[in-house]
């Protein structure tokens, strides 16, 4: 058993270092450049007003969906605020060098954008089931944004994802998050990796059972204060060594493209090592253009497609360029990433490190380890309602809870898996969601540029008014 798996991770590491990696890559920034032109800044220049519309501003109980913008937007945060911001953060430095965190901030910055297109169109082409549940998301702008330039090969691409989301839910969603959980309660605590996943298969079933309105209800109370502990603890540490974060971001800078001589734990980088580990650790925690974050919002409570277009830019802004820099300013700054660790002990030796100055010893590996059981947890929960609305798509209703007892059988796999193999399986299915989404939002511009000039128009009318 242990030889074939060790033969298909060699398989998946084949395809993500010769192809998957440089396609994503060739298509990912060129698209999000061509976007952030065509919208004129958008993502910049509307920030204020995407804010007040998830503060509540313009809520309307009579709108159409299944929850309001802020429960919409912190479904889709839950489910990018996960290992990436912890573990994969560190994963990026050890593989790319801090070089790799600029060019996180490039997928960051370029994902509120494909955001913003993502789900602004994926709004508009939503459906409702029949109990009044909505189901939206790539696979229905792909089949019926695309039938009239594509004919019959615009449902075969909504196939293709469908099939993918439901891969990368059990992979990136599921897999990568539980192995991160077992494997922290395992290395802090001594917990064997079957007993947590046990326990953690449970506590997912109990929440995912009750379908998008109860997990709205979770996340909107999760996500703030995993958020808030989170990131106070982190401003603590560089609070405390502020002295050192010029010369972080002056490294981060210097290193984006030039790469760093091996020192350390570090392995080496050149440009291009540098360069592809930012973005794909990028495309992992803020999953702008892979499409996903588009299922979350197709279910928000509103008449206007780009109005929630505009609270899903939102997303990349917290996950990537805020918690994301936050984590590895501190990476930096206590020298954790010039050690020999990696991956989840990497973060936890900063934060462990940045404690210690404040005189707060021993409480870095709780504070790392409870920081990411919420975050993984709240990933876990979401991700399971990306694959049951792929489920819906392909096979029907009546398979969306034989999918969820799927999903709490994987979330067990994940647990007790080898982590090698669970990575690089999710840098795999990551671009069976990515590419044919960024075609298919290519070939959907003149929808986004229409949704936007028709929603800015009316909010000039009714100002007038």
């Amino acid at each position: 058993m242990n030889q074939f798996l060790e033969f298909i991770d060699r398989i998946i590491l084949t395809y993500n270092d010769y192809v998957g990696g440089y396609l994503v890559l060739f298509m990912l920034i060129p698209t999000g450049l061509y976007f952030l032109i065509r919208l004129k800044f958008l993502n910049v220049t509307k920030l204020w007003h995407s804010i007040r519309i998830i503060a509540g501003k313009y809520d309307k109980p009579g709108d159409k969906g299944d929850v309001n913008h802020f429960k919409a937007l912190t479904t889709a945060l839950s489910a990018t605020i996960g290992t990436g911001n912890i573990v994969g953060v560190s994963l990026a430095i050890y593989f790319g060098g801090p070089g790799a965190i600029f060019w996180m901030w490039i997928t960051g910055f370029l994902g509120m954008i494909l955001k913003y297109c993502e789900c602004t169109i994926s709004h508009k082409y939503r459906k409702f089931n029949s109990d009044g549940s909505v189901s939206g998301g790539p696979m229905y702008y792909m089949e019926y944004g695309l039938k009239d330039k594509l004919g019959s090969f615009a449902k075969v691409l909504a196939i293709i994802f469908a099939i993918a989301t439901i891969l990368c839910s059990l992979g990136t969603g599921n897999m990568a998050q539980s192995n991160s959980m077992s494997d922290a309660l395992f290395t802090n605590y001594q917990i064997p990796t079957w007993v947590s996943g046990i326990i953690i298969t449970s506590l997912v079933l109990l929440v995912i059972i009750g379908g998008i309105k109860r997990i709205a209800e979770v996340t909107s109370k999760l996500v703030p204060f995993m958020a808030i502990l989170y990131v106070s603890s982190i401003l603590l540490i560089l609070g405390i060594m502020h002295d050192q974060i010029p010369g972080a971001f002056a490294l981060i800078f210097h290193d984006a493209f030039t790469g760093t001589a091996a020192t350390g734990g570090f392995i080496g980088s050149t440009f291009i090592m540098t360069l592809v580990w930012g973005v794909r650790r990028g495309l992992f925690s803020n999953e702008a253009g892979q499409g996903s974050a588009a299922i979350a919002h197709a279910a928000a409570k509103t008449r206007y497609s780009a109005r929630e277009g505009l609270v899903a830019s939102v997303g990349p802004l917290v996950d990537t360029l805020i918690i994301c820099t936050l984590t590895a300013l501190v990476v930096i700054v206590t020298g954790a990433w010039n050690t020999d660790l990696k991956g989840v002990s990497m973060t936890i030796e900063g934060v462990e490190t940045g404690l210690s100055r404040a005189g707060i010893s021993g409480v870095g590996l709780h504070l790392v380890a409870v920081g990411l059981m919420l975050f993984a947890f709240s990933t876990i929960i979401s991700w399971s309602y990306y694959g049951t609305r792929a489920a819906n798509y392909l096979l029907g209703e009546k398979y969306i809870k034989p999918y969820r007892y799927l999903y709490g059988l994987f979330v067990f796999f994940g647990c007790v898996w080898g982590i090698d193999l669970v990575w690089h399986f999710v840098d795999m299915v990551i671009t069976f969601m990515t590419i044919p989404n960024l075609i298919a939002l290519l070939f959907l511009t003149p929808v986004v540029i229409k949704e936007t000039k028709y929603y800015f128009s009316e909010m000039k009318k009714q100002r007038n008014h």
